[in-house]
């Protein structure tokens, strides 16, 4: 790989660039799993609610939420306690 592209890909800012790639990729796919979760259990999503869990970028609270959609009975549950 010529020099020039190698200096590229360690350069500090192109590094800090692939790392925020990955986290916003970490939690678009949590926001998605945890729909999909209410999906498979057949528990109705509405707009509103779906786009309250995507609109969310807390990795953390994307994942308590999703540990309650393996238990809710509503999605509304989601965000109770």
């Amino acid at each position: 790989m010529p020099r020039r592209i190698r200096y590229f890909f360690d350069n500090p800012v192109a590094l800090q660039v692939r790392e925020e790639g990955r986290v916003e990729g970490r939690i678009e796919e949590r926001a998605r799993m945890t729909l999909r979760i209410l999906e498979w259990r057949d528990i109705p999503v509405c707009f509103a609610l779906r786009e309250r869990v995507l609109d969310c970028w807390d990795l953390g609270q994307l994942e308590v939420w999703a540990r309650r959609a393996l238990t809710v009975e509503r999605a509304e549950e989601l965000f109770s306690g």
